[in-house]
């Protein structure tokens, strides 16, 4: 009798263990899915914005020059102004994805690469907009 008992008792845990493993594993996975989705869209306003602020400047004339502050999570591995592009490679579970925003001024300074808040500084030049970040 008793060793009836330990062999249902042990297969009520085996039945417990094979359901709930995969939730597990399919719990890691949507997170994980969703942290990265998370990322790039923040990353992707964040050049959206340098992108905005950099026109507004430009346009207003060379004295010009306004500031924001953003937040750069962990992910981001790489951030550089080609000409008109701001370019941000990020890193996420798939790989390395890389988001560009274009920008009909020309751009050229340094963008923030670690993790933390940063103020980025945008200054009006003759032909172009300078990025400079604290």
């Amino acid at each position: 009798m008793k060793a009836q008992v330990s062999v249902e008792y042990l297969l009520i845990i085996g039945f417990v263990a094979i359901i709930t493993i995969p939730l597990i594993v399919l719990y890691y996975n949507y997170t994980a899915d969703s942290s990265d989705e998370i990322v790039i869209s923040q990353i992707t306003q964040i050049a959206r914005k340098i992108v905005d602020n950099a026109e507004s400047v430009y346009f207003l004339g060379k004295p010009s020059q306004t500031t924001i502050k953003v937040y750069m999570p962990r992910q981001v591995k790489g951030a550089s102004l080609d000409s008109r592009e701001v370019l941000f490679n990020v890193s996420a579970k798939s790989g390395v994805s890389e988001i560009v925003q274009v920008s009909s001024v020309n751009l050229t300074g340094n963008l923030p690469t670690g993790q933390g808040i940063y103020t980025i500084t945008f200054k009006a030049g003759d032909a172009y907009v300078n990025i400079s970040y604290k």
